[in-house]
């Protein structure tokens, strides 16, 4: 495992697109952040065995660490507008360049709508909406250089099936949810001109086990949720096969 100590390679000099169409994302550095959590961690192991050169981020190094993969370890918190450029930085240094970003760190509430407390809408929105709005913002210009370069860079950003369906009992989460997929609807018609494209994934219940640790209520009685290694799988191929959209839909029913 590597840390965010900067190499010599210079990511610009290889080609975007891989020889080895099992490692379709070799020679790519991609920026995970939420990289220790239930579906975190299966994107992270998916994107390594792609071949992606790695920089993985998340509030936790012990986390981070327990994942064991070749990567660039970044602990940041990304409520904080620094963390995300910190997290940027390191992926630039120890990589030459950097081709994606992948949001994948949550937080949900549960409980009504007229009950949810300020702190409680602080947080959902700190993480759901504002810290992947800030990565962006600190990824832009590495991602601009990448374009240029002609490297066909990405973000993708998970979002939730709530987005599309708002779901009672968990009102203040469904709006954070319908916002981050809001700003990457308009994001994406902003930068497709820049050739950076922005990807918005709407996965169903996945069991990441993230509802058994809400910041605010219980959970109700939810459908049977899907397993998060399949959800990442349909990630990773939806990054390789230049998608701008994937919908709960595209994910297929859950498992019985």
């Amino acid at each position: 495992m590597t840390t965010s100590d900067t190499t010599d390679t210079d990511q610009q000099d290889t080609p975007a697109a891989a020889a080895d169409p099992g490692r379709p994302l070799a020679g790519r550095s991609v920026l995970l952040a939420g990289a220790s959590g239930g579906l975190g961690a299966q994107l992270a192991r998916r994107l390594a065995d792609a071949g992606a050169a790695l920089t993985v981020t998340a509030r936790s190094r012990d986390g981070l660490d327990a994942l064991g993969l070749d990567a660039t370890v970044v602990p940041a918190d990304l409520r904080d507008p620094a963390g995300a450029a910190a997290a940027v930085d390191a992926a630039v240094q120890a990589h030459g360049g950097l081709d994606g970003v992948v949001f994948a760190a949550g937080v949900v509430a549960f409980g009504p709508g007229t009950e949810v407390d300020d702190a409680v809408l602080q947080e959902l929105f700190d993480i759901t909406v504002f810290a992947p709005v800030r990565l962006l913002r600190a990824a832009a210009p590495a991602l601009t250089r990448a374009a240029d370069a002609g490297r066909q860079p990405f973000v993708a950003n998970v979002s939730a099936v709530t987005a599309e369906a708002p779901t009672a009992g968990m009102a203040a989460y469904s709006a954070a949810k319908a916002a981050l997929t809001a700003f990457d609807g308009a994001v994406s018609r902003e930068l497709r001109t820049t050739g950076i494209r922005v990807l918005d994934i709407r996965p169903p219940h996945t069991n990441t086990g993230l509802a058994s640790r809400p910041i605010a209520g219980t959970a109700p009685k939810l459908p049977a949720g899907h397993d998060p290694g399949a959800v990442a799988d349909r990630i990773v191929a939806a990054l390789v096969d230049g998608d701008r959209d994937l919908p709960a839909s595209a994910f297929g029913p859950a498992p019985r």
